[in-house]
C-alpha cells in the first residue's frame, strides 16, 4: 500500500451531497431548517443548489434519473457525493484502474460531463475538479437567482464535517477497503459499542487530505438493533447521517432551533452531573449544553485541553438525520458519547417495539 499520507487522487474535501425524495416538495423544508438557501437552479434540469457557508446541497428532482430510480428504492435520502481532486480526468482513470465500476450521469447539450464511480449503496461518487470562484460547475451548469447572496452565512454552518455509511454485518471490509485502494484512506478509530440489548462496531475512515470523514458502521449482534433498523427502513446500505461543522455550536443550536430545527431527545440530567469526572477541567458552560442537550466529549490531559460539542437533529429524512458538530482541537467522533446515546437510542426501539429485549442477545 502506498505511504499513508500519499494523495494519489489529490482529494481536498467534500464538494458536494445529493439528494432526492419520491415524493415532491419534502426536503426543501428540510434544508430549510438547517439554514440553507436555494441559491441556483440548473439550466436544463429540475435540480436545485441549496448553499450555507462552504456546504453545498444538490436536490435533485429531476423524473427518470438516477437520483429519481434512486428515490424510488430507498425513499428521501442521500443520493450520491462529490469530492474535490486535483484533476478529475486523471483521478478518474486512476479509480478505474484501481477497480472502481464507472456510473454514466446523463447530459444535455452544452452541460459538463462529471465522471463518477459507483459508491455506497450504488450511488453515484462523482470527483470534481471546477470549483473556482467564477469557473465552477455551477458556473457552468446552474443559473444564479437573482438578488439571493451565493455565499448565505445561515445557522453558522461551514462545511461538511463527515458522513456515515451503514452496512451490512461482514460488509465492513469491503468498504474499509474500497476507500482504502481507490483513495488511499486510512483507519483512524475503531470502536467496538455494546449497548443492554444489541452492539455495532464502528470503523472511522479518513482520507489522506484530512478533510474527507467516513465512519463504516456495522451491527455486531443478531438482533434487531440501530443498523439493522436502518437497512430494513432504507432497503439496502446508504449514508445514515451527515455531519455538519460549525465554530459556535451554541450559537448555532439557537439559530436552528429558531427557525424549526427538530433535535435528538436530550440525555437525562446524570450526563451533564458526570461531564466533570468524564472530562475534567473542560471549562464549558454546562448549563448551556444542558439547557440544549449538546454532548462535550474530548480530553484535557496534560493541561492541553481537546473538545468536542456535538447533537443530532431528528430523522428528518425517512431514517436519515443530521450532525451539528463543533471542534475544539479533538478530531474524533465523540466517542466518549456513543454509549450513553446508542443506550438512548436502544431504549427509543425498545419503546416503540422494534426492539424485544428477551431476544436480541449481544
Amino acid at each position: 500500500m502506498a505511504d499513508i499520507f500519499d494523495n494519489p487522487m489529490g482529494l481536498m474535501g467534500f464538494e458536494f451531497i445529493e439528494f432526492a425524495s419520491p415524493t415532491p416538495n419534502t426536503l426543501e423544508p428540510i434544508f430549510q431548517i438547517m439554514g440553507f438557501t436555494k441559491v441556483a437552479e440548473h439550466r436544463s434540469k429540475d435540480v436545485h443548489l441549496y448553499r450555507q457557508g462552504g456546504i453545498n446541497l444538490i436536490l435533485n428532482n429531476e423524473p427518470h434519473s438516477l437520483a429519481s430510480y434512486f428515490a424510488a428504492e430507498h425513499g428521501p435520502s442521500v443520493c450520491g457525493m462529490a469530492f474535490r481532486v486535483a484533476n478529475a480526468h486523471k483521478a478518474y482513470a486512476l479509480a478505474l484502474e484501481r477497480g472502481a465500476q464507472p456510473v454514466e450521469i446523463p447530459t444535455g447539450p452544452m452541460e459538463l460531463n462529471l465522471p463518477a464511480i459507483k459508491g455506497i449503496g450504488g450511488a453515484p461518487l462523482y470527483l470534481i475538479d471546477r470549483f473556482g470562484e467564477g469557473s465552477s460547475i455551477y458556473d457552468i451548469d446552474f443559473n444564479w437567482l437573482p438578488g439571493v447572496d451565493r455565499n448565505p452565512v445561515g445557522a453558522g454552518l461551514k462545511i461538511i464535517d463527515h458522513l456515515t455509511h451503514n452496512v451490512y454485518r461482514g460488509r465492513m471490509a469491503y468498504w474499509a477497503g474500497f476507500y482504502e485502494k481507490l483513495f488511499n484512506f486510512r483507519e483512524i478509530r475503531y470502536f467496538d459499542i455494546k449497548g443492554e440489548y444489541t452492539g455495532l462496531t464502528s470503523k472511522a475512515m479518513t482520507a489522506p487530505d484530512g478533510m474527507i470523514r467516513i465512519p463504516l458502521n456495522e451491527e455486531s449482534s443478531k438482533g434487531a438493533g440501530q443498523i439493522e433498523e436502518f437497512l430494513m427502513q432504507f432497503n439496502g446500505e446508504g449514508i445514515q447521517h451527515v455531519a455538519f461543522l460549525t465554530d459556535d455550536l451554541v450559537k448555532t443550536w439557537d439559530a436552528l432551533k429558531a427557525i424549526g430545527m427538530r433535535f435528538m431527545t436530550a440525555p437525562p440530567d446524570t450526563y451533564y452531573q458526570m461531564l466533570e469526572g468524564r472530562v475534567p477541567g473542560h471549562g464549558e458552560p454546562v448549563e448551556e449544553l444542558r439547557a440544549r442537550g449538546i454532548l462535550l466529549d474530548g480530553s484535557t490531559q496534560a493541561g492541553d485541553p481537546r473538545l468536542l460539542l456535538q447533537i443530532f437533529s431528528q430523522t428528518l429524512m425517512g431514517p436519515v438525520f443530521f450532525e451539528f458538530i463543533q471542534r475544539k482541537g479533538d478530531d474524533g467522533f465523540g466517542e466518549g458519547n456513543f454509549k450513553a446515546l446508542f443506550e438512548s437510542i436502544e431504549r427509543d426501539q425498545v419503546q416503540r417495539g422494534v426492539l424485544n429485549p428477551d431476544a436480541s442477545p449481544v
